[in-house]
């Protein structure tokens, strides 16, 4: 009886796991070996923070839900101890809290990951966490947008300063 309900609670599992896969934005894969329990705590705190899900997960469910999900060139990269970063919303927002986060700490090492759907290398992780966020992104195409507006606005407004200044 045990191991029926073992079975169907790792079944349960892989299928959460393989959900998360397909739902998230970005999902990092790393290694956390020789992170001390202070660091660990703190990287959970920043990703949480940032509303990214932060798990240890065992190598041999994740390549079964890797399967489900039709993503298993990420099997490669699911040797040693895996926790992986599950970014919803945001894409960049995983990348750069753990590029940031073993930059400080070299314990951490980045395995690889899957943005948008698609397996990518570490090297493209470490591309995207150099991209701006998608707040600074938004922000930038927001003044772009506004500035063809606000030159139009200036240039209506000398016009009116000369008629003035004619009169």
């Amino acid at each position: 009886m045990a191991n029926a309900r073992i079975i169907e609670e790792k079944a349960r599992l892989v299928e959460e796991i393989t959900q998360k896969l397909r739902e998230s934005a970005a999902t990092v894969l790393t290694d956390y070996r020789g992170l001390n329990v202070a660091q660990v705590t703190e990287l959970r705190r920043k990703l949480r923070e940032a509303g990214v899900e932060f798990k240890v997960l065992k190598n041999t469910l994740v390549r079964r839900a890797t399967a489900q999900a039709e993503l298993t060139e990420l099997d490669a990269a699911l040797t040693g101890p895996t926790a992986i970063a599950f970014g919803k919303d945001d894409p960049v927002a995983p990348a750069k809290i753990l590029s940031e986060f073993a930059k400080e700490n070299e314990a951490l090492q980045i395995k690889g990951g899957v943005v948008e759907g698609r397996v990518v290398s570490v090297e493209e992780i470490k591309a995207l966490a150099n991209l701006p966020s998608r707040e600074a992104l938004l922000s930038m195409l927001l003044s772009m947008l506004q500035a063809p507006i606000r030159n139009f606005a200036l240039a209506v407004k000398a016009v009116a300063d000369k008629k003035e200044a004619e009169a």
